[in-house]
């Protein structure tokens, strides 16, 4: 890795991953949890939706933001999350007030975004474009190490003696030490023609990452993909632990919750390799074919088999860790996303990654809401289902976009 990337770049992929565990931390557990403190499973998934909402907001601006002040600036801001994570376990859940809690939680989705998407742009600048999407790979690697493997393993071992609400207190200690790491290691970036740009002309440039959806079609259709290539990663945390662990809406209470974890955890354990893995093969053979033949129908196909194998198979962990190795393996294909916006607004790279943070956002949104607006009507199954259309619908929509990959584009032209 050292080799093909900058060595100053190292350390910031090692703040991603520590400062992700601790993000990460209650996603497995804490839907369950609310349900559990007498709120609706509605509620429940009302606040990962808001989450996800502000999740989009900040995603689309760290872009832009990162470019005109500085991607490690804008890390060390969106590192104030751990303020808003002390309100929400310190004041919120303890006083039972939904509104507290739904506030508290909603702004707190303004933290990772900007730190981890302001670190793409980084990349962005200083990578060379035909290894663009190796270098994602390795940070979508950082991010599966920290919000999945550690994020979910961990739990899964720390709930069972200490609860859940005394579990939440432990995710603090790894967003404070990613923070410093950042402080401490991640390189500055400057952007040159900022001391020439009016305040006007820094607001036109902030407002590039959305009209660059409206003038830049290419772009539009690669933000829809992006939306749809998270659902799971995001819906999932809210329905499996209903689903699979309680008899909620129909579920089947088949799993504890700490089974639920090691499930998801392999998950991440997957794409901690696939992102590497489909960083590689995308840079070598085409980033569009990968995410159209392989991102969408293997997630596709992997979410529909979380949903059936339980109902056919009943408690069977072997067959949902095959559910969560296929599954994880079609997440991971669409690693080159990060180098497909970059590609179709060369001049604009900022903009562009604005962009592709709006939709990286707007997934953590989606994902849930559908959730949300489907699960007191269709069930389960609905939702799953929902999902899986998204995925073949993505691999449809794919055809229409068309980057200019170094060393491919020109190859397939002339082939």
């Amino acid at each position: 890795m050292a080799q093909g990337l900058a060595r100053k770049l190292l350390p910031g992929f090692l703040a991603i991953a520590v400062f992700m565990t601790g993000d990460g931390f209650e996603l497995t557990f804490l839907s369950k949890y609310v349900v559990d403190q007498g709120f609706s499973s509605s509620q429940a998934s009302l606040l990962f939706t808001m989450y996800g909402l502000v999740a989009a907001l900040a995603g689309w601006s760290s872009g832009v933001l990162a470019e005109l002040f500085g991607a490690k600036r804008i890390m060390l801001i969106g590192a104030g999350w751990i303020v808003l994570h002390l309100v929400f376990i310190g004041v919120a859940l303890p006083s039972h007030s939904y509104s507290l809690m739904l506030a508290s939680y909603m702004l707190r989705g303004m933290g990772y975004p900007l730190f981890i998407y302001s670190f793409v742009v980084l990349l962005a600048q200083t990578v060379d474009p035909g290894k663009l999407a190796s270098a994602m790979g390795w940070f979508w690697t950082s991010y599966s190490f920290g919000i999945g493997v550690f994020g979910a393993y961990l739990p899964a071992f720390i709930t069972p003696v200490i609860g859940e609400y005394y579990s939440l207190w432990v995710s603090l200690p790894f967003s404070i030490v990613g923070m410093i790491i950042c402080l401490c290691f991640v390189p500055k970036t400057r952007n040159a023609n900022l001391d020439t740009m009016s305040s006007s002309d820094k607001l036109r440039e902030l407002s590039r990452g959305v009209t660059i959806l409206k003038d830049n079609h290419q772009i539009a259709l690669a933000a829809v993909l992006r939306v749809i290539c998270n659902l799971t990663l995001y819906g999932f945390p809210v329905i499996m632990p209903l689903y699979l662990a309680t008899h909620t809406n129909g579920g089947g209470a088949w799993y504890q919750v700490t089974e639920w974890s090691t499930i998801w955890g392999l998950l991440f354990v997957v794409t901690v390799f696939g992102n590497v893995f489909w960083g590689r093969m995308g840079d070598c053979f085409g980033w569009m074919s990968q995410m159209r033949w392989w991102g969408c129908w293997l997630s596709a196909l992997g979410t529909l088999a979380m949903y059936y194998v339980p109902q056919l198979f009943g408690h069977n962990l072997p067959f949902m860790y095959v559910c969560a190795v296929v599954l994880g393996m079609g997440i991971s294909a669409f690693v080159p996303m990060g180098a497909v916006f970059p590609a179709l607004e060369p001049e604009h790279k900022g903009a562009a990654v604005s962009a592709h943070n709006l939709a990286s956002g707007l997934t953590t949104f989606c994902g849930p809401f559908i959730a949300t607006v489907l699960l007191n009507t269709v069930g389960f199954a609905g939702v799953c289902w929902a999902y899986a259309i998204c995925y073949i619908s993505g691999s449809v929509i794919s055809f229409w976009i068309r980057p200019e990959q170094p060393g491919i584009t020109r190859k397939v032209a002339a082939n």
